[in-house]
């Protein structure tokens, strides 16, 4: 629902006009959990995933038709270890990677790979991202996404300028303090340390494609930058820039 939100779509258009074009797109969703690591359909004008029910005809007529992105799922396969199977798909970009690239980049005319999350173990995905890291050295823009909090069974309230909830409110503020240290020990550990839980994240997909990010970072514990905060529906929406 974001794509009718006027505030949140022009904070991220604001993030695309931020930052350098990327040279290649690659994306990790909270809506793409499979082992091993699976590479979405690399071929021009990928189709999209309809991955949702119950809302307006109009989602699932959207197109986003990019690039042809085999280059790019090359160097993806070749930086996995050799003992580790890269499987190739013919899946197309779920809504967790369309949605938020077609208001980044309207015009579709980067190269977008996605790829799945093969497993929630924060040091895995963080290993993960390391190997993904030279791919920035090439221009490529690596993406997590998710949602900062997820515990969409405890919304009372879904109007988009909803209060926060307090377990919305707490972990997002103790995501945010570790960030802002780069306190990564602290980030993997969230199923027990952070306050709001299993509420925030009754299930942890939207939250572990950030270490995928954290992992591609120039420097692991670097402090990151916040690019959007706020909630939307009582979720947070916090989004962060790893240097």
């Amino acid at each position: 629902m974001l794509l009718d939100d006027a505030l949140w779509t022009s904070q991220l258009r604001n993030i695309a006009g931020q930052i350098q074009k990327p040279t290649a797109i690659l994306i990790v969703s909270a809506h793409w959990e499979s082992a091993p690591v699976t590479l979405s359909s690399p071929i021009a004008a990928t189709p999209l995933v309809y991955d949702f029910s119950g809302f307006a005809k109009k989602y699932y007529e959207m197109t986003y038709q990019t690039p042809d992105a085999t280059e790019l799922a090359r160097l993806v396969a070749s930086m996995m270890p050799d003992n580790e199977q890269v499987v190739q798909s013919n899946r197309g970009l779920d809504h967790g990677a369309w949605v938020p690239l077609k208001v980044m980049y309207p015009d579709a005319d980067i190269p977008v790979l996605q790829m799945s999350m093969p497993t929630s173990d924060p040091a895995r995905l963080l290993e993960l991202g390391r190997r993904l890291q030279p791919l920035r050295d090439l221009g490529v823009l690596v993406i997590g996404s998710g949602f900062m909090t997820h515990g969409l069974p405890y919304l009372r309230d879904w109007s988009t300028d909803a209060i926060a909830p307090t377990w919305s409110s707490e972990f997002d503020a103790w995501a945010a303090e570790a960030l802002a240290q780069g306190d990564i020990e602290t980030l993997s550990n969230f199923k027990h340390a952070a306050p709001g839980m299993p509420y925030a994240h009754p299930t942890v997909e939207h939250f572990t494609p950030l270490f995928i990010t954290l992992g591609a970072a120039q420097k692991q514990d670097a402090p990151v930058q916040t690019l959007i905060d706020g909630y939307f529906m009582g979720l947070s929406k916090r989004s962060i820039l790893v240097a």
